[in-house]
C-alpha cells in the first residue's frame, strides 16, 4: 500500500497528525452503496466522529440518516445536520435520565431521533422523560441477532438485546403500544458475527473455515428469524424502517425482504480489521503519522506516542499497524506505548531522528478520539481541514 502521495502533502506537517485520504473515501463509498444494491445505508457516526465527514458522506446518493451511538451525540447532531441528510437513530439503549428527558424537550430533536429499547425498564425511562403534550418519543427495538445453539448453550456474536424470538420482540411491541407518550417505528439488529468478522484471514486457515461455517449458518438462521419477528411486529404497528447488517454483511443482509435499510460505517475509513474479507476490497482512508524520537539500537527506532489501541479482546489485532516505511513491526514485549513505541525492522536503519512513521488503526473512528482535526487530501495535496468529535470539544463516551 502507498502513502506517498499522502507523504507528499503533509510534508509541512508537524505530527502527530491523521489523514484521511478523499480519493480512498469516495471509493469505498461507491463500492458500499453498490454492495447495498439500491437498499439505503445509515451511516454509523461511532465509525467517522467527524461532523464534517458525516455531511460529506451523507450526501452521496445511496446513504440516507445516521445510526449515532449515544443520546447526547444524536441531540447535537439532530440540530448541527441538515435535515435532508436523513433522521437519526440511536444504535444503543440510554439510561441516562437526564440525556432523555433533555432530548424529549427539544420538539424539533425528539422528533427526528428514534430510541433504542430492549426491554420494559427501557420504556419506563422513555416515559418518565418524555414531556406531557409534547411529541411522541421514537422508539426502535434492538432485536438481538446471535447464533445460539444447542437450545442457548452455545452463543456466537454480539452479547446485546435479550430480544432474540419474534414471539419476545411482538411482547415489546405491545408494551410500546400501550404507552401513549411513545410511537414505535422500527426495528433494528446487528449481527456482527457476520458484519464483524474477517472471513478471509491469510494467516489463520483454521479460524478462517470456522468462521465461514459460522457465518453461513448465522446468515440462513437470521434471515428466517429476522423475517418472522419483523412479520410479528407488523402485524401490530406499522414500521418506518426495518434496519440490518454492517460493513462485512451488505449483500447478504440487504438480500432479505424483511430489510428496508442497512447500517455501515467502517468501510468508509477502512481501517486494519476490514482488510481480509472476500466479497470486498475497501481502499485504506484513514492513516496517522509519528515522529521518530530515540534510535535506541541497530535495526530499532522509537516514536513519539502510538498506543492507539482499539477496543475489543485484547489481542495483537487490536494494535495499530506500521504501514511506512515497509518492513517495521511493534515488539512483543512492548507493543504501543502511552509516550513511546518501539519499532524494529529492515527500515528502522534508515529514518533518523525527526522523520515520521505512518500508520493505520486497528478499528475506524476510535482514531478520532486520539486527534483534534482531520487532514483531507484529494488529489495529492490537503483540500481541507475539519474538527473531529474532540476537536469540537464532543466525547460523548
Amino acid at each position: 500500500m502507498s502513502t506517498e502521495h499522502l507523504r507528499r502533502a503533509t510534508a509541512e506537517l508537524t505530527p502527530p497528525f491523521a489523514v484521511v485520504d478523499l480519493d480512498a473515501l469516495h471509493a469505498n463509498t461507491t463500492q458500499l452503496v453498490r454492495r447495498a444494491g439500491g437498499k439505503p445505508i445509515r451511516l454509523a457516526s461511532k465509525s467517522l466522529r467527524c461532523r464534517g465527514l458525516i455531511e460529506r458522506v451523507l450526501r452521496v446518493p445511496g446513504f440516507d440518516g445516521v445510526m449515532a451511538f449515544t443520546v447526547p451525540e444524536a441531540h447535537w447532531l439532530a440540530g448541527a445536520l441538515d435535515e435532508e441528510l436523513g433522521d437519526i437513530l440511536v444504535g444503543y439503549p440510554c439510561a441516562d435520565p437526564q440525556a432523555l428527558r433533555g432530548l424529549a424537550a427539544d420538539e424539533r430533536a425528539a422528533t427526528r431521533v428514534a430510541l433504542m429499547v430492549d426491554s420494559v425498564e427501557h420504556l419506563d425511562l422513555l416515559d418518565a422523560a418524555a414531556v406531557d403534550g409534547g411529541p411522541r418519543l421514537r422508539v426502535c427495538l434492538d432485536l438481538d441477532a446471535s447464533l445460539r445453539l444447542l437450545g442457548g448453550r452455545v452463543h456466537l456474536g454480539m452479547r446485546r438485546s435479550p430480544l432474540h424470538a419474534p414471539q419476545a420482540a411482538a411482547a415489546l411491541a405491545r408494551a410500546v403500544l400501550a404507552r401513549p407518550k411513545l410511537h414505535l417505528v422500527g426495528v433494528m439488529s446487528y449481527e456482527g458475527q457476520i458484519a464483524g468478522l474477517a472471513d478471509n484471514r491469510p494467516d489463520q486457515p483454521l479460524l478462517r473455515n470456522g468462521v465461514r461455517l459460522v457465518q453461513h449458518l448465522s446468515r440462513r438462521e437470521l434471515a428466517d428469524r429476522r423475517s418472522a419477528a419483523v412479520r410479528a411486529v407488523q402485524a401490530l404497528a406499522d414500521l418506518e424502517f426495518v434496519n440490518g447488517g454492517g460493513t462485512g454483511s451488505l449483500e447478504s443482509t440487504a438480500a432479505e425482504a424483511a430489510v428496508t435499510e442497512l447500517a455501515a460505517g467502517s468501510g468508509v475509513y477502512a481501517p486494519v480489521l476490514f482488510d481480509h474479507y472476500r466479497a470486498f476490497s475497501p481502499r485504506p482512508a484513514a492513516h496517522f503519522a509519528l515522529t521518530v524520537s530515540r534510535r535506541p539500537a541497530p535495526g530499532m527506532v522509537t516514536v513519539l506516542g502510538g498506543g492507539w489501541i482499539a477496543s475489543g479482546p485484547a489481542g495483537a489485532d487490536r494494535l495499530p499497524t506500521p504501514v511506512w516505511p515497509s518492513g517495521l513491526r511493534l515488539l512483543p514485549a512492548e507493543g504501543a506505548g502511552e509516550v513511546q513505541t518501539p519499532l524494529v525492522g529492515r527500515a528502522a536503519d534508515g529514518l533518523r531522528l525527526g522523520d515520521r512513521v505512518w500508520f493505520r488503526h486497528a478499528k475506524a473512528g476510535e482514531l478520532c478520539e486520539r486527534v483534534d482535526r482531520l487532514h483531507l487530501v484529494e488529489d495529492g495535496r490537503i483540500v481541507d481541514e475539519v474538527p473531529t468529535y474532540r476537536g469540537e470539544g464532543r466525547t460523548f463516551v
